[in-house]
């Protein structure tokens, strides 16, 4: 283990790139940018508070975060996993296009924005508490599943969905869903819809010792884009 205390971004993120070890701890992180960048191959943990941008362009590995993240958590990632025992900032997961991201609390405004799929690769972001306005915007593939754990409203705030055209969203909660845009349908989750998203409940649970069983017992809504009313601006007018 190494303290980041006197490290800028930088030197710290120099050595976690030249470092012989699979294993890497650091302590005492204040807000150093880029950490884990590009990573593959490692497990890196972390105590504290990590900068933007922890884990951009990650291409495997695990990233674990004892404490808070701030904005662009897996900006642009390919692979791995990123663990936040905490809450994370705006624009997690922007333009993710593989691997997934668990945390345990809450996320900001646009979670999600432009995440994506292609063949195999299939983005998961799974958030335990609430996530900020503009969750999903402009979604082209992936799935996000929002549980608000302990949240008595909508886990979820304003323009959810906006400009979506592929991917999934999922909600759980016992209150009606409102002000969704007109390019999102939404629906009771059914059971075959349920299994897909069971094994990422799971593994939430087996992070942040949730009971994985009770969640799945819950209603949750799932959220498609609306094949009868698409995002226009994404074509050329004919």
């Amino acid at each position: 283990m190494i303290s980041a205390q006197n490290f800028d971004f930088r030197e710290l993120n120099r050595r976690i790139k030249t470092a012989k070890e699979t294993v890497y701890y650091i302590d005492d992180c204040y807000g150093q940018r880029f950490i884990g960048s590009g990573m593959k191959g490692k497990h890196l943990t972390i105590k504290g508070t990590p900068g933007n941008a922890l884990g951009a362009y990650l291409d495997g590995g695990t990233i674990e975060v004892h404490g808070n993240a701030q904005d662009a958590v897996g900006d642009t990632m390919n692979d791995g996993k990123i663990i936040v025992h905490g809450n994370a900032g705006d624009a997690l997961g922007y333009a993710m296009r593989g691997g997934c991201i668990f945390v345990k609390g809450n996320a900001g405004y646009r979670t999600g924005i432009h995440m994506k799929e292609y063949k195999e690769k299939k983005p998961v972001i799974v958030i335990g508490g609430k996530a900020g306005s503009f969750l999903g915007e402009y979604l082209a593939g992936g799935i996000i599943i929002v549980l608000g754990i302990d949240s008595k409203d909508v886990p979820v705030w304003y323009f959810t969905g906006t400009g979506m055209h592929g991917g999934k969203i999922f909600i759980r909660t016992d209150r009606e869903l409102t002000s969704l845009p007109e390019q999102v349908s939404e629906e009771v989750a059914g059971n075959d819809d349920l299994q897909e998203i069971s094994p990422y409940i799971s593994e939430f649970s087996g992070y942040f010792g949730t009971d994985a069983q009770k969640l799945m017992k819950d209603r949750f809504y799932i959220l498609r884009p609306n094949a009868r009313n698409p995002y226009k601006q994404l074509y050329t007018a004919n």
